[in-house]
């Protein structure tokens, strides 16, 4: 067997992350029993399977994505009508919905370093189960405690996309196809933030509430009978563990193992699994590039929620359209998300095709110039949807600034998760989870302030407050990352 050079699904050394020498070094050496992928082509790769079975667990995984995200947003118009059946008040009515996102900040601690333990395909069908038995528990709640509390276990489960969803995308697809890969895999999960509160009013308009819990459910059940079929183990590490496990079987010899086997060989599993689980963690305390792109995702993920928790209220309470027309307006954010999945998709591979060129190799740094003109388009359009709201302006001018904005935002999102996936390969999954814990807890707390900073400040001043703050940490920690990234990426820590 020989070695597979691609460091995309290297199996991951304990030495700084990104850095290959240290794997190479000790893989290379002539050992009939330590376990690789075949030179030069292995059909068990993820990395060298054809394309037709990239895309089918691409797209499955942006499926499952969908229904996740659906389930986030459609209870957003029922709230009133559902506050008034339990009994709850605004703000349990408001928790009810935000804690949902409050565990995804959480899950993905955990299920991301267990995705690179156990594998991406059986931490996906287990989340499956969960995500549905707890989600179809919030269609029979009849009280307040019970639906809270199974949004928050559904929330858990859901968490698992935004792990497993950069994890996948970078165990199959080679750097070049970053944004082809990014754009066909968001493509889906972004329809559900215009369908998620359309249908949500929708069917609480026309029949009860609880309908939203069991149509998604539904859904779910459907998606679990397909992944069960169709989506295979992507992660090259647990590929090929798998490997050295039917050789050791069909052998009899104890000595077949691959190199992450050797590693761990005399430890206890408490003790892997602890180094693991506090790998996000580690990650991020200790690397400031995952600070930086953290700081920058969390904050227009905060803005996103901002918008989405209170768009429709704009449409209802500044032009008096009613609770269904009012969700049609999400639309507008939707097709922003989509256009910029899709163009930034085809301009982060043109950019990466030029900095190679120009430099003579890729680095993860290169992916960073789109998030300038990113910074930018996103905070203008939250200006012009602010003021078009508080001064009256024909609702098509609202929807025009939500559009330029969740343009900007998404622009910026796919740029800031391909060079992580670029930065941390051996451990995309950990880094990604790590960057989603701020990311769901600002989107959590962002919409709590939000209806007292319109009251006090109304949607002009207040958007632009926001859309401040955005552009200077959007400018901001982009700048320091093109200048330092590289440096501080070879002076941070290893992961284990």
């Amino acid at each position: 067997m020989g070695l597979q050079q691609n460091s995309e699904i290297q199996t991951p050394a304990t030495t700084t992350v990104g850095s290959e020498s240290a794997f190479e070094e000790k893989s290379e050496r002539p050992d009939p029993y330590l376990v690789v992928f075949d030179e030069p082509y292995d059909k068990d790769n993820p990395i060298q399977w054809p394309q037709r079975r990239k895309w089918v667990v691409t797209n499955i995984l942006s499926a499952t994505g969908f229904n996740r995200i659906l389930v986030s947003t459609i209870m957003a118009p029922a709230l009133p009508v559902i506050a008034a059946e339990l009994h709850m008040t605004p703000a349990e009515s408001n928790l009810s919905l935000s804690i949902y996102l409050l565990a995804t900040a959480f899950g993905p601690l955990i299920i991301g370093p267990l995705s690179e333990l156990y594998g991406r395909q059986v931490v996906l069908h287990a989340s499956n189960v969960w995500f549905l038995a707890w989600n179809l528990a919030c269609g029979f709640a009849m009280t307040k405690e019970l639906l809270i509390a199974s949004r928050l276990f559904a929330g858990f489960g859901a968490s698992a996309i935004y792990s497993l969803g950069g994890g996948v995308l970078g165990d199959v697809w080679p750097k070049e196809q970053r944004g082809k890969s990014l754009g066909a895999y968001l493509a889906i999960p972004l329809v559900a933030v215009a369908v998620g509160p359309i249908l949500g009013g929708v069917i609480t308009a026309r029949t009860s509430w609880r309908w939203m819990f069991w149509s998604t459910s539904i859904f779910q059940g459907v998606a679990i009978a397909v992944c069960l079929f169709t989506f295979h183990e992507t992660y090259a590490v647990v590929i090929l563990k798998r490997r050295a496990a039917r050789l050791r079987r069909e052998t009899g010899n104890k000595q077949y193992m691959t190199l992450v086997e050797r590693l761990d060989h005399e430890q206890p599993l408490t003790t892997v699994l602890s180094r693991m689980l506090g790998r996000p963690f580690r990650l991020l305390i200790f690397h400031p590039v995952i600070q930086l792109t953290t700081a920058i995702s969390a904050l227009n993920y905060g803005l996103l929620y901002v918008v989405l928790v209170s768009f429709a209220e704009v449409f209802t309470s500044q032009y008096h359209q009613s609770l269904e027309v009012s969700g049609l307006h999400y639309i507008a954010c939707a097709l922003g998300e989509i256009v910029g999945s899709q163009l930034g998709g085809k301009l982060m591979d043109v950019l990466y095709r030029h900095m190679t060129k120009r430099h003579g190799q890729h680095e993860p740094e290169h992916r960073l110039p789109l998030l300038f003109p990113a910074a930018i388009i996103g905070p203008l359009g939250l200006i012009l949807y602010g003021w078009a709201a508080q001064k009256h302006v024909h609702y098509i001018v609202v929807d025009i600034g939500a559009f330029i904005f969740t343009f900007g935002t998404q622009v910026a999102g796919m740029s800031i998760q391909a060079y992580v996936i670029d930065a941390y390969s051996d451990y995309t999954s950990s880094a990604l989870s790590a960057a989603q814990f701020l990311k769901s807890l600002t989107a959590f707390l962002f919409p709590l302030f939000a209806p007292s900073l319109y009251k006090s400040l109304g949607y002009g001043v207040g958007n632009t407050l926001l859309a401040v703050i955005g552009l200077t940490v959007g400018i901001g920690s982009p700048f320091l990352l093109l200048k330092y990234g590289a440096r501080l990426r070879s002076k941070t820590p290893a992961c284990d």
